[in-house]
């Protein structure tokens, strides 16, 4: 049960399950969702859809995940989790842990052994980058010993050289703990 880091484009990573940082709505979007509906083809945004029309008819809640094909994507599953917009007058750090768990939770029920994130919540939602490498790297480190059994590798991966650094300091802060 490790939690590394890789630097690239997360939809080319072949692991179990992707995560895609979505909006509530679960229809796409720019960044990372934008990227993975891209990669992934139509099948992902049918079963969006679908998800949308039947369980999830007010969208996904912020922290809460959920999961749908891969489709084109090295991957068997797409696990979807809509992260925290950062407010400086608000601690929301407990929905972005949260939706790190909730993400793991749902890989170990699917069974996935190697789950790849992006950086929830560090894009246009603002979460400043150090933190949200942290709170990833926690959230990721106590899920693997609790809810998340089964699942072998977090891959963090980072999108830039900035959140490579921010990544490289909480793993070092982490493993030294």
């Amino acid at each position: 049960m490790t939690v590394t880091m890789q630097s690239g484009d997360i939809t080319s990573i072949p692991v179990d399950a992707i995560v895609n940082a979505a909006n509530p709505g679960l229809l796409g979007g720019g960044g990372v969702d934008g990227a993975i509906h891209r990669a992934g083809g139509p099948e992902i945004l049918a079963e969006c859809q679908e998800l949308r029309r039947t369980r999830l008819p007010e969208g996904l809640p912020r922290g809460e995940a959920v999961s749908t094909t891969a489709g084109r994507l090295p991957a068997r599953w797409v696990i979807h989790t809509a992260g925290p917009v950062y407010s400086r007058g608000e601690d929301r750090s407990a929905v972005l842990r949260s939706c790190y768990r909730s993400c793991l939770s749902e890989a170990a029920r699917l069974g996935a052994r190697r789950v790849s994130f992006p950086l929830i919540s560090a894009g246009v939602y603002g979460w400043p980058l150090e933190d949200a490498a942290q709170i990833a790297v926690d959230s990721c480190s106590a899920a693997l010993k609790g809810e998340a059994q089964g699942v072998e590798e977090v891959i963090l991966v980072a999108y830039s050289p900035d959140a490579e650094e921010a990544l490289r300091r909480a793993l070092a802060a982490s493993s030294s703990r």
